[in-house]
């Protein structure tokens, strides 16, 4: 499962408006400094995804990508020096200064 911060539920909702109800995709691709790397956009459920309401946000996860976020939250930062979206994942064993990649 995938828990959406408050923060980040209500950034969320306000991007995902005009959207056609389009859920948010969760996923990790390679790439990043540290091997892997997190991506969000507004997708369709597709089969074989694994699918999560979190603060009233329905959210896809494919299954390649749910092995490696499984129990993650995302926060959403919006101050002075905020990063935007941040996964504090707890399967990543490491995560590159910028908090967009891991391994």
């Amino acid at each position: 499962m995938i828990n959406l911060t408050s923060r980040a539920a209500q950034q969320v909702r306000a991007m995902q408006a005009g959207q056609g109800g389009k859920r948010l995709r969760v996923l990790v691709e390679n790439g990043g400094c540290s091997g892997f790397q997190y991506g969000m956009t507004f997708d369709d459920a597709k089969p074989g995804d694994a699918e999560f309401e979190s603060e009233g946000v329905l959210i896809v996860v494919d299954g390649a990508s749910l092995e490696r976020l499984d129990g993650a939250t995302i926060d959403f930062d919006d101050g002075l020096h905020g990063k935007g979206f941040e996964v504090r994942n707890p399967r990543a064993q490491s995560t590159c200064g910028c908090g967009k990649s891991f391994n």
